[in-house]
């Protein structure tokens, strides 16, 4: 099973800065991961993609946040990042991170898994 931990979001005013985390792990056997990507979901909306990076390392942004975030991962790559720099208040929300992969433990299993959610809120 995978397991996915978030961590980093917390009230911030306008023009401030967080940096959200979110490490993959499993259990038992290794994890071969083919992208993670960063959703967020405002209250009353629907969930809306914000960045996403391959294993690769190809990144993708929402027009949103084009120029204000920075999505990357760790060495390991296991790792993703979410450097958001300018922030707004139309920034607020849940912030989920998704990983995509495969599981190596004896046999080969796909998985698309949701971290837990982290609330992010820029408000003066």
């Amino acid at each position: 099973q995978v397991q996915l931990v978030e961590s980093g979001g917390d009230l911030v005013q306008p023009g401030g800065s967080l940096r959200l985390s979110c490490a993959a792990s499993a259990s038992t056997g290794r994890l071969s991961i083919d992208s993670m990507s960063w959703y967020r979901q405002a209250p009353g909306k629907e969930r809306e993609s914000v960045a996403g990076i391959t294993g690769s390392g190809r990144t993708n942004y929402a027009e949103s946040v084009k120029g204000r975030f920075t999505i990357s991962r760790d060495g390991a790559g296991n790792t993703v990042f979410l450097q958001m720099n300018n922030l707004k208040p139309e920034d607020t929300a849940v912030y989920y991170c998704n990983v995509v992969g495969r599981w190596y433990g004896g046999y080969v299993s796909r998985f698309n898994s949701w971290g837990q959610g982290t609330q992010v809120t820029v408000s003066s």
